[in-house]
This record gives C-alpha cells, sequence and structure tokens, in this order.
C-alpha cells in the first residue's frame, strides 16, 4: 500500500466524535489454555444494553483471531447471524442483556508485534496497551468499558509452572496430561487494556508491605531463575514508592497481592496492569556489577511510575486515547517528585529538564506536533510520546505551581474521590482544581488544545531614581500542524532577582506589606497575556533577573543576557536549577562562537569566561557533586540544533568537539585534581552521594581523555580493569572508545573484546556494548553497524537490541549518521529507511519510532534535509506500509 492508495483505506479518528459504546461488557470470563504452537482462549461476556446510544449493533473489536465458536444465551449463532471481517466481528443480539460466548485460536509463537499474547524466551506475556487486547479474542477494545475480571489459565506444568493474572488467585490445581490450573479474579473492574496474563518457567523473590490501614500485602517480583539476584533493588524501590503514595497522596494500595514480572522482549518500559505489572527487563533487574547509576535510577522511577499508575489510571482511567496525557502526564510528574525526594531534588530537575529540551521541544516543532490531548490520531501507538509524558507532566506541575501544595493535594484528593472506578477526560482533572482553588482554570485549558512550545521574549528596564524595575514580557507560539495561531497561554514564571551581594526582595508596584509572601526573594508572575508588564518597587541596584527558576513551564526564554550577566548567575543564584542554566548558556555562547568561526573560515579562542567559571566551580568542595557534573557538562547536541535556525549536524559536532578540547586543555590540572581525589576504589552505595561522586569522576575523565598521553590512557585503564561497579567500567570502555588517539583506539578493541567476554551472558550489559559501538563517532560508523547486526548478541526481533543498536547509531552518532560524504551510505540515512522497512512488517510499533530522525528533514540545510526527504518518500511508496509507518511518514512529507 502506497501514500496515495494508503489514503483511503486510513482512519483518521476525532475527538469530537467520540460517543459511548452501544453496550457495555458488565463481566468477563476468560479461559486461555496454552498449547505448543497454539492457544485457545474461550471468553464469557455478561453484556448490558447502554439506554443512550439508540444503535442496536454490537461492534466487537478482533485482529488475527480464528473464530470457532459463538453463542448467545447458550445458543450457537449461525454463520448469517454475524459478520466477519480481519478487524471486528458484528451482530445485532436479539434480546438487550444477554451472555456473549466465544471460542477463538491464536498462535503466540508467531506474534513479533508484541502486542496481545505473545511468547518471550521460557514465558508467555500480554501486552494489550493500547488495543492488544483485541489479538486475544473479540471484545469491545476501548479505556470506556470496565468490566470485572475472571481469568482461568492452563498449561503445561513443566514449561509453564508459573500461571499469574490480574487480581487475586481464588483457585489453582493439576489436570491430566501433566498440565494445571490457576483462576484469578480482580474485583476493581477495568478496561481491557490493563488485563495482563503471565505462563512460563520463573523464579520470583517475596516481600511484604503494611498499609497504612494495617492490611498486610504480599509482593513479588517474577524473573528469569539466572536473574534472581538482581531483584533487590527493584523491591526497595516498590515498598519506597507504596509508603511515599500514602504519605503525600493518601493512597492506600487494594489487592491483597502487587506482582511485577519482567520481560525481555517488551516494545515499552513497563505497563501498569491491575496488580499484575509487566516490566522491560531492562527497568527491573539491578546489581552494581551489571547496572550503571542511571539503570539503577531507571528502575526505582519505572517501578514507581507503574505502581502510582494504581490511582492515576487504574482506579480512575481514561475514557478514550484522546485522554491517554490524563493518566500519564499525572503519573509522570508523580513520579518525578517521588524520585526527587529519593535523591536531589535539583538534580532530579536538571535531569529532566535536560531530556524535554532535547527531546520534547524537538517533537513539538516537528511535523508529528500536537496538544497533550490531540484533536485526531490515525494510529493511538504513535501517541505514546513525549509530548503526552512528558510535556504532559510539566502541564500537572504548572498547576502545582500555580495552587501551591496544599491546594493542590485538595485537589488530588478531590479528584479520586469523586471519580474512583469511572473512565474520565483531562476536564475532569482541571475541574477538580479549580473546585478547591476557586481559581477560573479556562485559560490554562490551552495546554491541554494547542501544540507547541511557547516562547516568551523578556525585556527589562531600571529606574534609578524611583528605584523601580520592570519586567515587559511577550509571550508567542510558532504555528504547529494542528493549528497557526494560538490563543495566549497562562504561564507560571517563577523569578528572582540577583544584585552584587546576592538576592534581592520583590515587592510589585501594587503590593501592600501585608501581601508580602514569606520567602520574598522568590515569586512566580502569572503570565496570561499576549504582552504584560510587571514592576517591582524598592530595588536597590540594576538586577540581573533569575528567570524560569526551577524551570516552572515548558517554555522558552529570550532575554538579552550579556556573558557577565551569566556568570554572576552562576556564581551567585540560590536557585540551583538557574545555576546550571546560567553556566549552559554561557557554555552554548561559547559553542556559538566556535561555529561562527568554523563557518567564517576564522581560528576559535575559547572565551576565558567560561573557563574561569569551569575553575571556580571545581575549586568549590561544597558544591552538590552531582550538580558540579552537570554543570561542567556541555549541551548535547541535540540541545545545540534546537536553537539553530537551520540544523548542520556535522557542524555543531565539530564546534561542541573543539570547545571540549579547548576546556579540556586549559583545565587539564584541575580536571586531574578532582579525578584523583574521587578515584579511590570504595564498596559500592546506589545512593544519592555515592551516584553524585561517581558522576563527577567519570566527566573528569571524560576530558582527561579528550586528547590522552601515556599518563591518562594508565587512568583510564586502571578504572576499567579495577573497577567494582557497572558505572566506572562503562564510563571508562566508553572514554576508550570515544577518545580520538590511536593508541587509545587499539587499547579500545582489546577492551571491547575482554567487555564482551565477560559479560555476554548478560543481556542487558551486552545492550550497553551493543549501544556504545553504535554511537562511536570514529569514520566508519556505518560499517561497524552493519557488522554488529550480524554478531551473535544480536537479535533482529528484540526491540531491546533494535533500540541499542539502529537507535543509537541514527539518534546518536552525529558525525557517521550524517554522513553525506558517502554515496553508499547517504548519511546513513539509506540505511534506517531499509531497517524500517524489514521491521515494518514484523514489528510496526519499533519502526515507527525509529522514523523520528528522518521526520524533521525540513529543520536540515541542504544537502542533509533533501536525502531525509528522498528516503522518506521511498517509504511513502512502500507496498503494505503499516498504519503506523503510514501516519508517521505522511505527516513527516505533508
Amino acid at each position: 500500500m502506497n501514500i496515495a492508495e494508503s489514503e483511503t483505506a486510513m482512519k483518521t479518528i476525532y475527538l469530537k466524535d467520540y460517543q459511548q459504546p452501544a453496550y457495555w461488557i458488565k463481566k468477563t470470563e476468560l479461559d486461555v489454555a496454552i498449547y505448543s504452537g497454539e492457544t485457545f482462549v474461550q471468553s464469557k461476556l455478561t453484556i448490558e444494553k447502554n439506554s443512550a446510544v439508540q444503535s442496536q449493533i454490537l461492534d466487537l473489536h478482533g485482529e488475527n483471531l480464528e473464530l470457532l465458536e459463538i453463542k448467545i444465551d447458550g445458543r450457537n449463532l449461525a454463520e448469517s447471524e454475524y459478520t466477519l471481517t480481519d478487524t471486528s466481528l458484528s451482530l445485532t443480539p436479539p434480546v438487550q442483556n444477554f451472555t456473549l460466548e466465544t471460542r477463538v485460536r491464536i498462535e503466540p509463537e508467531k506474534n513479533t508485534s508484541l502486542e496481545g499474547l505473545y511468547r518471550s524466551r521460557t514465558m508467555y506475556c500480554t501486552q494489550c496497551e493500547a488495543e492488544g487486547f483485541r489479538k486475544i479474542t473479540y471484545y469491545l477494545d476501548r479505556p470506556d468499558v470496565m468490566s470485572d475480571f475472571t481469568t482461568r489459565l492452563s498449561a503445561d506444568k513443566t514449561t509453564c509452572p508459573v500461571l499469574l493474572s490480574n487480581g487475586n488467585l481464588i483457585d489453582s490445581g493439576d489436570l491430566d496430561d501433566s498440565r494445571h490450573f490457576a483462576v484469578w479474579h480482580d474485583p476493581h473492574q477495568k478496561p481491557a487494556y490493563l488485563f495482563a496474563m503471565v505462563a512460563g518457567d520463573l523464579a520470583h523473590i517475596e516481600d511484604s508491605f503494611t498499609t497504612c490501614s494495617g492490611k498486610q500485602v504480599c509482593l513479588k517480583i517474577f524473573v528469569e531463575p539466572k536473574d534472581l539476584t538482581k531483584c533487590d533493588h527493584a523491591m526497595a524501590s516498590l515498598k519506597n514508592a507504596m509508603r511515599w503514595d500514602e504519605e503525600q497522596y493518601g493512597r492506600e494500595y487494594d489487592l491483597d497481592i502487587f506482582m511485577i514480572v519482567a520481560v525481555d522482549d517488551f516494545n515499552m518500559g513497563a505497563m501498569e496492569n491491575k496488580g499484575l505489572n509487566i516490566f522491560n527487563t531492562s527497568c527491573v533487574l539491578a546489581s552494581p556489577e551489571t547496572t550503571t547509576d542511571a539503570g539503577f535510577q531507571r528502575v526505582e522511577g519505572v517501578v514507581a511510575h507503574e505502581y502510582f499508575h494504581n490511582w492515576t489510571g487504574n482506579r480512575v482511567t481514561c475514557r478514550d486515547w484522546f485522554q491517554l496525557s490524563l493518566k500519564e502526564g499525572f503519573t509522570v510528574y508523580r513520579d518525578s517528585e517521588f524520585s526527587a525526594d529519593m535523591g536531589s531534588r535539583t538534580v532530579k530537575r536538571v535531569e529532566d529538564v535536560a531530556f524535554l529540551r532535547t527531546h520534547q521541544f524537538a517533537e513539538d516543532a516537528g511535523p508529528m506536533a500536537h496538544p497533550i490531548r490531540p484533536a485526531s490520531y490515525m494510529e493511538i501507538s504513535n501517541f505514546y510520546t513525549l509530548t503526552i509524558y512528558e510535556k504532559g507532566c510539566e502541564v500537572v506541575r504548572m498547576i502545582a505551581n500555580l495552587l501551591g501544595p496544599e491546594l493542590f493535594r485538595q485537589g488530588s484528593d478531590l479528584y479520586f474521590q469523586r471519580h474512583d472506578g469511572e473512565a474520565v477526560t483531562t476536564e475532569d482533572f482541571v475541574a477538580a482544581m479549580a473546585e478547591v482553588s476557586g481559581r477560573d482554570l479556562t485559560q490554562f485549558g490551552h495546554w491541554y488544545n494547542q501544540a507547541g512550545t511557547p516562547e516568551l521574549t523578556i525585556t527589562d528596564e531600571y529606574d534609578e531614581n524611583s528605584r523601580q524595575y520592570t519586567l515587559t514580557i511577550s509571550q508567542y507560539t510558532p504555528p504547529t500542524p494542528e493549528l497557526s495561531e494560538k490563543k495566549p497561554f497562562h504561564i507560571p514564571l517563577r523569578v528572582g532577582l540577583i544584585g552584587d551581594a546576592g538576592e534581592l526582595a520583590l515587592t510589585l508596584a501594587d503590593e501592600t506589606v501585608e501581601d508580602l509572601p514569606s520567602d520574598n526573594t522568590d515569586r512566580v508572575l502569572e503570565i496570561t497575556e499576549t504582552t504584560q508588564s510587571f514592576v517591582f518597587n524598592n530595588v536597590p541596584e540594576k538586577p540581573v533577573p533569575s528567570l524560569l527558576r526551577d524551570f516552572s513551564a515548558p517554555v522558552k526564554i529570550k532575554y538579552n543576557y550579556s556573558r557577565d550577566d551569566l556568570c554572576a548567575l552562576a556564581i551567585r543564584d540560590s536557585n540551583g536549577f538557574n545555576r546550571y542554566e546560567a553556566v549552559q548558556n554561557l557554555a552554548m555562547a561559547v559553542i556559538d562562537d566556535a561555529l561562527n568561526a568554523n563557518a567564517s573560515g576564522a581560528s576559535f579562542t575559547l572565551d576565558s569566561r567560561l573557563t574561569d567559571i569551569y575553575r571556580q566551580l571545581l575549586a568549590q568542595p561544597d558544591l552538590d557533586q552531582a550538580m558540579l557534573a552537570y554543570m561542567l557538562s556541555l549541551p548535547a547536541e541535540g540541545y545545540i540544533a534546537e536553537q539553530q535556525t537551520l540544523i548542520d549536524p556535522l557542524a555543531i559536532h565539530r564546534a561542541r568537539l573543539q570547545v571540549k578540547s579547548a576546556l579540556a586543555q586549559a583545565l587539564h590540572a584541575e580536571f586531574k585534581a578532582v579525578f584523583e581525589n574521587l578515584k579511590a576504589i570504595v564498596p559500592y552505595s546506589a545512593d544519592a552521594q555515592a551516584i553524585a561522586k561517581r558522576s563527577l569522576k567519570n566527566v573528569c575523565l571524560s576530558y582527561l581523555m579528550d586528547a590522552p598521553g601515556e599518563q591518562e590512557l594508565s587512568l583510564c585503564l586502571e578504572q576499567f580493569q579495577s573497577a567494582n561497579n557497572m558505572t566506572d567500567e562503562m564510563a571508562a570502555l566508553t572514554a576508550l572508545v570515544m577518545a580520538d588517539n590511536e593508541q587509545a583506539q587499539q587499547a579500545a578493541e582489546q577492551a571491547l573484546a575482554s567487555f564482551y567476554n565477560k559479560w555476554k551472558n548478560e543481556a542487558l550489559v551486552v545492550n550497553q556494548w551493543l549501544a556504545l559501538q553504535a554511537r562511536n563517532t570514529a569514520a566508519g560508523g556505518l560499517t561497524r553497524v552493519n557488522a554488529l547486526m550480524q554478531h551473535e548478541a544480536y537479535d533482529s526481533t528484540n526491540p531491546n537490541k533494535i533500540r541499542s543498536v539502529i537507535g543509537s547509531f541514527c539518534g546518536a552518532n552525529t558525525p557517521n549518521f550524517h554522513n553525506i560524504s558517502d554515496p553508499a551510505a547517504q548519511g546513513g540515512y539509506a540505511f534506517l529507511a531499509q531497517q524500517i522497512r524489514e521491521l515494518d512488517a514484523k514489528n510496526p510499533q519499533i519502526a515507527a519510532r525509529l522514523l523520528s530522525p528522518l521526520t524533521r528533514w525540513r529543520r536540515y540545510a541542504a544537502p542533509f534535509s533533501e536525502l531525509m526527504r528522498e528516503q522518506l518518500q521511498e517509504l511513502a511508496q512502500q507496498p503494505g506500509l503499516s498504519p503506523d509507518c503510514y501516519e508517521v511518514v505522511s505527516k513527516s512529507l505533508a
């Protein structure tokens, strides 16, 4: 199917067309019998007519199902009584309320889409969000149809000794022919997307948690037996999350058991199925020897995220998929706050914002830009985006900023109380917040309905005679595909004013002493108009404004900071995030110097102010070491690209390397001194302080290895060989691989070989090994990637392996992916297009997500843009292109 043919076959779904279903499914009874090569699913559905809908037709979803039997109230239906297509089962029931029974045959072993029921290594498992349940049985597979589920599983007792599903275990036993069964009942009504089942040869660890009301909850984490020793961190994270949710939100767990299962083949990170969370192994397994600090933090965050969904997603769920950010944005906000409380709040904020601005801002400026509640979609899988998750989180955070912690908690309590057991909309969430606060949040609703990243242009004026300081703020949001002219957003802008001695008091012109908050050096200004001004009285000197503190809104700031202003903020600002921001902005200015020098053929000279700031930071022993590591890290290439009118990726890569090399040379002694001070081997701990030390040490190592001599190479090899944790081992290996030095490259080849031999039986470690080589910026990257895809460690059906190799090469290897000087490579674009063609037939979700590097071709300078577009145009003519890829390709070319 090419693009022209697809336009008539593809269907766009619109929010404005939402209608309730003609029938409700009140009770769902499933009998799933698993055999080698085939599985039989018998469903018994108790169905009631929805009196609010006139239609008498029952339209059930179903894909890749072989219908063996269909009954209404025990009577077999003739073929003339129903209509069967590749995607549906339709009939007109003779009565309003009835029982529908179907029996179908499916083949999980052949299910490469990893949706519905499929086999992963030693187990059968499910993934039903968003529309995978229809690949298990015929059903009203939509989130507003909520049902009571009872599930009976049966399988061979030898190959599948463990049988799991949602809810509580109510029966189990042996059957003939070495088979056995288990029956699970979930007393909480849920939509089909939250259904889960697992059958396989699994081991587990077990613990318990006592809730605030005194109820004992059994906690189990199931993994392949070889991974049993890597579950303790996930279990500790789960218990911490349960306790935090009770303390911060008053949310208590509601079943007798909570289970997590780790699966190696999984399209996503994890899934919040009621009481039975299914996780990608990368989000569960953790040990110091095999997992980096970032991996430990990811496990903690994802475990918490999926647990928090029990209320923000399960007990209160979405009416339709347009409301996806209702559950995801709120839950990302909750897991972000949890992680901040578990570690450093400022560091967590820096991490989240860096990711948002590098990736989600790019999404907002591309062809797939959409509001956090889109008005339409073609394929729902394409809307599991950073906009839904990360920007959705920031929208919830803005509500929290506007209301304050006490009112925000009251609003969430009202939301849960009012809508427990319901499928609701974003308006329901905002209405609860508006009711408890007494605020009109109508204008704030534009954040849900308008795409794009607002830009705030800020100017200031200081009157020395009146001691008045004025900030004038104008907001503008660039056009996006769904809307060219935007209404003004309601934006909370947190500000401070910095004088020669530090923070200045903030008194707005219309305020009295009684109006002033207790902390009068930090304020939230509410931006609601296209242009508005704020006048501050009694300002003793012309200040430097500290704008968008803690990134109080997902916007871009345009203010004409001088480099001396940025130095002042970097040293004197009390807000940790804005100190980091000032250093990053100063580094950006210096990278611009390098870009401009290279473009004009001039020589580049490093601005000494950046060197001086780095030197001062390195000399501050009391500074948070994790924050120092971030301040010393140059802006990522993706973030730099977002600041350019047209992107020249090779120029950006070259300029950033120039600045890093200049800093490495100028501050060699300082970097070495800090590294030597931190290099001592100590027992591993995943606490925030220990992570901070390793982070700073390894940033220094990266600078030392920029142009390594024998001494630096020796230090790096020593760390690689003696490391007692994966963070230090991988950091040293990365420094070797990325070093532009012949001696280092020879050492890197040997180190890569020894690393693989040491860890080849640890799949998650091998994924890191694959990804590092795919990211290697040395010449010949495409040749290396093709070789990796022939390696015994690579599996073309495993999403983790695909992301590690293809995703890392195309998304994180600028000089090789964009190497347009090689006609055969075409900048790696032809390679990516070919991989998408092959993947699309097996796993359309993964194929569509890999398309991202090509979709923003319009943002690139020639000839990069033309070559990207050519590959998209060829993909557009691909016969049989999946709906997932069709939507992305067609919107990219529109």
